[in-house]
């Protein structure tokens, strides 16, 4: 599902089961206490990683968390990585082709009792509510799998957190969905962030969400700006 979220400026890999991967000896360190199931899903994305990267020339490189969580990149890349039960993935671009991007995918299941009321703003709410039921679809979860791709993306250029509520996601059944921030956001190619578009797509079983900010998109709409603003 992820060439339908994302585009063909970024690459991405992904396997449905984990991988017999090796780590680097400072990847190691960090899941030595770990359980092994997740030690396995630590590799088997980091593998999904470094398939990606060798694509864009890139040697194996150790890909170690860094601040709240947020993997490590070699200079010139931005990437993103997501697991979840019976799914990982990663994806990477040239840092001159994208600004920052975020992935995340969730199971095709409602959220767990009590999750949407810790994460959803009162518009979110009424969004959902509003949202066609017929479809089948999980969209609160939906909702959980958008918020965490708009984090992803947040991090790398603002190096904060961003909570649950300082960001107001609108979803589209046309498989899009747009993000108004609640909170200053940095500049990003000179102008300030505050918001994000995404797409989604869903099978039986699984959700991903994807943002992905293009740097010739935003110069387009900076000039569009600029051109508006002169007439």
């Amino acid at each position: 599902m992820l060439e339908r979220v994302l585009p063909s400026s970024v690459r991405w890999a992904h396997c449905f089961e984990d991988r017999d991967a090796e780590l680097f000896p400072e990847e190691r360190v960090v899941v030595a206490g770990a359980v092994p199931r997740r030690q396995a899903e630590f590799a088997t994305v980091r593998a999904c990683a470094r398939e990606v990267l060798a694509a864009l020339g890139y040697p194996p490189v150790p890909l170690l968390p860094g601040a709240y969580g947020a993997p490590g990149w070699p200079d010139g890349v931005v990437g993103s990585m997501t697991h979840c039960a019976g799914y990982r993935a990663a994806v990477v671009a040239h840092s001159s082709d994208v600004a920052t991007l975020g992935i995340d995918a969730e199971p095709h299941d409602k959220l767990p009792r009590g999750v949407l009321r810790a994460i959803a703003r009162p518009e979110e709410h009424r969004m959902l509510a509003a949202l066609p039921t017929a479809s089948g679809l999980a969209w609160d979860r939906l909702l959980f799998c958008a918020k965490e791709a708009v984090y992803k993306a947040w991090f790398p250029v603002a190096r904060r957190w961003l909570g649950f509520e300082e960001a107001t996601v609108e979803i589209v059944p046309d498989g899009t969905f747009s993000v108004r921030l609640h909170t200053r956001g940095p500049d990003l190619l000179g102008r300030p962030l505050t918001g994000f578009a995404g797409r989604w797509a869903t099978s039986d079983t699984l959700i991903v969400t994807a943002v992905t900010v293009e740097r010739d998109i935003l110069t387009d709409q900076r000039t569009a700006v600029e051109s508006e603003s002169d007439t």
